[in-house]
């Protein structure tokens, strides 16, 4: 940090080339939908690899968080998050379906 309480051009680049990575990673699904490229499995299976490679992005350049020197309290942190967006989102969708199914009945 400088004397005005900001963070220095040095800091800041880790921080720019991850959001730069996070827009794009976030435009290109937006732009294979819209422009109707890909069919619809091709389609989710596209976005949920960029999904993914995005959540790496934010790991890295957001919470400066990578895997060769990663405290092990860190990891469990991680986990434990994995295991509760597991469970959210699998447990909405198990209501979503089931509730789809009762409704169809």
């Amino acid at each position: 940090m400088d004397v005005t309480g900001l963070p220095s051009e040095t800091s800041l680049k880790p921080y720019l080339i991850g959001f730069v990575l996070a827009v794009l990673l976030t435009a290109i699904p937006f732009g294979l939908v819209a422009a109707g490229v890909l069919a619809p499995k091709p389609a989710l299976l596209v976005i949920a690899g960029l999904a993914v490679i995005q959540i790496l992005v934010h790991l890295h350049f957001f919470l400066h968080i990578d895997f060769t020197s990663t405290p092990r309290e860190n990891l469990i942190v991680l986990a434990f998050a994995a295991v509760l967006i597991f469970l959210m989102v699998g447990g909405s969708l198990w209501i979503m379906f089931d509730l789809n199914w009762r409704m169809m009945v």
